[in-house]
């Protein structure tokens, strides 16, 4: 190496003197890493930091800090905290469980994409009313350039649901009274003109790209953010299921109508000594 520096727009690092693979100092945006952000950011201002490249308001840290204890576990319900522990019961490492929750979770049907493709729409149609109830009742349509198939429901809509639900209500109208969330102020009020024109109930999804939105994150920094701050939920999920073994997994459990079962077996087993 004949630098003694690594550096990115995000990152620079000074090599110790005695050793080039080991920093001697990190820097993030400009920030000492080590020397200062360790001892006065959270973990939250320093994430805002690293996708936004400045320190955050208190504002912004606030809605981000909610944001992320809304998404942190979306529970077993969810199909890539299921995957997760789908994994943790087969006796599959920590990396394979998350990994499994990454690839389930990042689809257009609940998962990142969807988010990203929330955002999308926010960029196209802003708080216009009418933009939205049109772009709702249209049809998506698949894009031969992409390698992702049109989703089949509105983004950010709920496909399966009835009417929202508690825990999207309760997030929206907390994210929503935060200070430096128009975005999600806008959806709060008109959130039944949406449903009525998406025939479908506002996701969680939708509350989540409106949030990212108002922290000033472009679509595929909201894309990241959405499946990172969901992995918490599927690790302690997938890791409890490791203790738990199959016979206790709370999903599709298989009950066989001529299962031998230990005392036949014993039996079975005598019979055929005898």
């Amino acid at each position: 190496m004949n630098e003694e520096s690594i550096h990115t727009r995000i990152w620079q690092e000074e090599a110790e003197p005695d050793n080039a693979f080991a920093a001697a100092s990190c820097h993030c945006h400009g920030y000492d890493v080590y020397g200062d952000l360790l001892v006065h950011a959270s973990w939250i201002e320093y994430l805002f930091l690293l996708f936004r490249g400045e320190a955050p308001t208190p504002g912004q840290a606030r809605l981000l800090e909610g944001l992320a204890v809304a998404l942190a576990n979306p529970g077993p319900r969810d199909a890539a905290v299921h995957a997760a522990m789908c994994g943790g019961v087969g006796g599959s490492t920590s990396a394979s469980c998350l990994i499994a929750a990454l690839a389930v979770g990042a689809g257009a049907s609940g998962g990142a994409r969807e988010v990203l493709l929330a955002m999308e729409d926010w960029l196209e149609r802003g708080t216009d009313l009418a933009l939205w109830q049109t772009g709702l009742a249209a049809k998506p349509v698949d894009d031969p350039a992409d390698v992702w198939p049109a989703p089949g429901h509105p983004a950010g809509f709920d496909p399966y649901g009835v009417r929202c639900t508690g825990p999207v209500l309760q997030t929206l109208a907390y994210l929503a009274a935060l200070d430096g969330a128009p975005s999600l102020a806008w959806l709060q009020d008109h959130r039944a003109a949406l449903e009525s024109a998406a025939g479908l109930p506002l996701a969680m999804s939708g509350v989540a790209a409106a949030a990212l939105r108002d922290l000033g994150c472009t679509p595929a920094q909201g894309e990241m953010l959405f499946l990172l701050l969901r992995l918490p939920g599927a690790a302690v999920h997938a890791l409890e299921q490791q203790d738990y073994g199959h016979k206790n997994f709370p999903f599709f459990r298989v009950e066989l109508e001529n299962d031998p079962g230990p005392a036949q077996k014993v039996a079975n087993v005598a019979e055929a000594g005898a």
